[in-house]
């Protein structure tokens, strides 16, 4: 038997494509459950803010027709000043700031698009990253010299090195926002 026949070299490399190749179909799994889920919150994020402004728009509109109801019947005075007039009208003002709140709150969907944009960019570069190994792999024989194997693997290193800069530059762009109470936003 030669040696080149008992040499691990090209199992090595063939493991290294399979694993790469595996690596990137769960990836692209990864990538398309992340761009579901950016939709669906969208969607639901756009329905509950139409829902929040229809309420208040409505609110508003009832308190409307009050006070126009309450300016026709000609009310005694007594009950014109009287405190549950006050109350009905002060309870139109916490409701219209509890929508806006609420309104105001949902700025989460920007905080969690950002996220989810940049976790779909980091699954991009680590699919990137599988199929640059899936070609190294498969490009691994037998016949490599140590020193032809030894500098494919320098450049394997040199391709990881490159991703981890990237990543890094990558992270320096964080959601700034901790909470969402806080009222300032700086997403980007």
């Amino acid at each position: 038997m030669s040696r080149q026949n008992d040499s691990p070299v090209p199992e090595l490399g063939r493991v290294l494509a399979a694993l790469c190749e595996n690596g990137s179909q769960h990836l692209s799994r990864v990538e398309s459950d992340l761009v579901q889920t950016m939709f669906l919150l969208n969607e639901a994020i756009e329905k509950i803010g139409q829902h929040f402004t229809a309420i208040h728009q409505a609110v508003s509109e009832q308190q409307a027709e009050l006070e126009l109801l309450l300016a026709q019947t000609g009310l005694p005075a007594q009950l014109a000043d009287s405190k549950q007039l006050e109350v009905l009208r002060d309870l139109r003002e916490v409701i219209g700031d509890e929508v806006n709140s609420a309104v105001v709150g949902l700025q989460f969907h920007d905080l969690t698009s950002q996220l989810l944009s940049r976790t779909i960019s980091r699954t991009n570069g680590l699919r990137d990253l599988h199929l640059t190994f899936k070609a190294h792999g498969e490009g691994i024989s037998a016949g490599h010299e140590p020193g032809a194997m030894a500098r494919q693997l320098d450049e394997m290193g040199e391709s990881l090195k490159l991703c981890h800069i990237d990543l890094g530059s990558e992270s320096c762009h964080s959601v700034r926002q901790q909470h969402l109470g806080c009222g300032e936003i700086e997403l980007f």
